[in-house]
């Protein structure tokens, strides 16, 4: 018997708020499995689920929380990833538009106070939404604002960049050819070993295009729109990849 939209929802919302509570894995998996299964017994016999888990979703969310232990030493090899993504990002755009790679002080310090407010903002909106029962739309612009905070905050320390002197690190063409090289390997090792490939994807959606269609005679406009083209189908495409995995694993549990 497959549960009530309701009931998979909530689901769904305890899941993502136990996971940015930074609880353990494995643990989140058990005992989600395990209310399915009670809701849907529950709901066989004719309850439910507000029946099981009472007036206050959220209240029930925080106790099943306050009963499990944080795990953030499992939480932690991700951190590595998601500072190295602006960082790559940053790193393989000016090598590929300079060749020669050179910051300032303030830029640095910047770009992981950037990575920092974006984890936490990720981890605020994420355990309000998966508490409050909004709607779709609202849930959207909600989970934007950590995007748009900390893209305005990167924004600002771009311009206060030019305002304020601080020492320059220049990397010189070898330091950023070995720079760009760490950082490439560091990626594809951590992707590995937390088994997901999404920053090699984007990476490769957003440069490869630029590789490629330099080395042909089209016109700069041509370029860009094929381009964008090229980077919005490959994203896509994985997207798309993503969601029928998603899709046929809930299938096959069902």
């Amino acid at each position: 018997m497959a549960l009530t939209q309701k009931s998979r929802k909530f689901l769904e919302d305890l899941h993502i708020y136990l996971l940015s509570s930074g609880k353990n894995l494995n643990e989140i998996k058990e005992i989600t499995t395990e209310l399915e299964d009670h809701l849907i017994e529950a709901e066989a016999n004719g309850k439910s689920i507000d029946q099981i888990v009472g007036d206050s979703p959220s209240a029930y969310m925080e106790s099943i929380s306050g009963e499990m232990k944080s795990d953030l030493a499992s939480w932690a090899k991700y951190f590595p990833l998601v500072l190295l993504g602006p960082i790559a990002f940053t790193i393989f755009g000016d090598l590929l538009d300079n060749g020669v790679l050179a910051y300032s002080l303030f830029n640095i310090i910047g770009m992981i106070v950037y990575t920092l407010l974006f984890i936490m903002g990720v981890s605020i909106v994420f355990k309000y939404t998966s508490r409050k029962q909004t709607s779709v739309t609202k849930e959207i612009i909600i989970l934007s604002l950590p995007i748009i905070v900390s893209m305005l905050f990167y924004l600002l320390v771009l311009f206060l960049d030019t305002m304020i002197d601080t020492p320059i690190v220049n990397f010189g063409e070898i330091g950023s050819i070995v720079l760009g090289s760490v950082v490439f390997i560091l990626i594809i090792a951590f992707s590995i070993w937390s088994k997901t490939i999404i920053i090699p994807v984007v990476l490769l959606a957003l440069f490869l295009p630029d590789i490629l269609l330099k080395q042909t005679a089209l016109s700069e406009s041509s370029k860009l729109i094929i381009g964008m083209f090229i980077t919005y189908s490959l994203i896509g495409l994985y997207l798309f990849y993503i969601f029928a995995k998603e899709k046929k694993k809930q299938q096959g549990s069902e």
